[in-house]
């Protein structure tokens, strides 16, 4: 056999299934899951920091006391218990009841993935224009490549995207008779690039947005697991009209519980429940009456605080393991918050094609080209640091950057001298040039 796989159902496929691609994360999972493998890929919480004793008993109660609500169907929209629990969890990033969120404008989802499943289902119609941020979430990519939009991205620097770039993205959709559907974004913490869009920039992307007609579409998975401080207010803690929410629980309780939310305004509401019953008719009964039971019963404000003293310890040890071990020529972000770094490699180099001899390292991250959808960021890759312990982490970026000096050891001989160049590590926000997120 040739090793190909001949797919007789080729002519059969929707002409959307062209646009699927396997996403470069989920690629690895099967490599860096192994022992031997030290991840820095993912970006996986570190639930085992959860009371899990008392977590097992709570849900072993919700079927054995409950099972027969938590184990049969439930509403489309979400439990009423839940939305209002989800509500007190957003008013603690300033996004409450003066802002106009309300539990009827809140739609729980299967998960922050379905979140934006549902927001491309909505407002996504083939040819339809997208800007993301470069770099920007891949699974949001995925979602938006599959409903076959064209995803634009605008740059980002240390302090977020720029907003002048944003409104020449903007301008040139225009000026090409184009309409721009929403404009997408992680403006704390951001993945990957760990970035913080700051507060007065914040203000000039909603106003920009709104001068244009442009829907946002604000992603907010990690506002809560800020180490240096709170975090900005998020965009719609700002401005109720012309933004949907999105945040999960995936990395503040538990991911494989699946249960994420949408804040959306109140006709879009409505939508969202069409569509989501369409769908999977519901959410989870069990695992939302999980999650209201951990914001019920559980000091869950503290957990956040010990999620945040984890990550802090693990980030630093990142940064400090680059540092000290990295070869000259590589640049990173240091993140305020969140699980990732960005790193970009010394000129020339690139994260792809060096990924095979990484793993044979054992050592994984994920390369950059995964965060573009126009095949850029090849000199990039992104860093996690939330799951493994901080001697874990070191060791990894011990192993990576032997990996990345012997490639520019093999560049000096066949393709010119190593690039010149000392470490520049970076806190967002600071006056500091970052490194290029381009």
């Amino acid at each position: 056999m040739s090793g190909t796989t001949h797919d007789d159902y080729t002519d059969r496929y929707a002409r959307r299934v062209r646009g699927m691609t396997a996403s470069e994360i989920r690629a690895l999972f099967a490599v860096a899951s192994r022992p031997e493998v030290v991840s820095l890929a993912g970006g996986a919480p570190y639930v085992s920091a959860l009371p899990l004793d008392a977590v097992g008993e709570m849900l072993a109660g919700l079927a054995a006391q409950h099972g027969a609500t938590t184990l049969q169907y439930g509403i489309g929209q979400g439990a009423p218990a839940l939305r209002e629990g989800i509500c007190e969890v957003m008013a603690e990033s300033g996004i409450d009841v003066g802002v106009g969120a309300s539990p009827d404008d809140v739609v729980v989802t299967v998960g922050g993935q379905q979140a934006l499943d549902l927001i491309g289902r909505l407002f996504l119609d083939p040819g339809d224009i997208v800007l993301a941020e470069g770099p920007t979430y891949v699974g949001a990519l995925g979602v938006f490549q599959a409903a076959q939009a064209q995803v634009r991205h605008v740059p980002m620097d240390a302090d977020g995207v720029v907003p002048a770039a944003l409104a020449q993205a903007l301008a040139d959709a225009g000026r090409r008779g184009e309409r721009v559907k929403f404009f997408y974004t992680i403006p704390t913490y951001q993945n990957p690039a760990g970035v913080t869009l700051t507060n007065a920039r914040r203000d000039e992307v909603l106003e920009i947005c709104a001068r244009a007609g442009v829907l946002v579409v604000e992603d907010d998975p990690y506002g809560q697991l800020g180490f240096d401080g709170p975090a900005p207010l998020p965009l719609r803690a700002r401005r109720r009209d012309g933004i949907v929410y999105l945040s999960t629980f995936s990395k503040t309780f538990a991911p494989g519980l699946r249960v994420g939310w949408i804040l959306a305004p109140h006709a879009v509401r409505e939508k969202l429940v069409i569509a989501s019953e369409a769908q999977i008719l519901c959410p989870s009964a069990f695992a939302q009456a999980a999650v209201t039971g951990y914001l019920a019963t559980m000091p869950w404000r503290e957990q956040l605080k010990t999620y945040r003293e984890i990550y802090r310890e693990r980030r630093d040890a990142l940064v400090t393991a680059l540092a000290d071990l990295m070869p000259a020529g590589l640049t990173w972000t240091t993140p305020a918050g969140g699980l990732f770094v960005w790193a970009a490699l010394p000129a020339g180099l690139d994260s792809k094609a060096m990924m095979p001899r990484a793993i044979a390292a054992r050592v994984a991250y994920v390369p950059g080209t995964g965060f573009y959808a126009d095949g850029g960021g090849s000199g990039h890759l992104r860093l996690n640091f939330s799951f493994p312990p901080p001697e874990r982490i070191r060791e990894g970026v011990r192993r990576l950057a032997g990996v990345v000096e012997q490639e520019l050891a093999t560049r000096s001989v066949f393709g010119g001298p190593p690039p010149e160049g000392a470490h520049r590590r970076v806190r967002p926000g600071s006056d500091s040039p970052g490194p290029d997120l381009a």
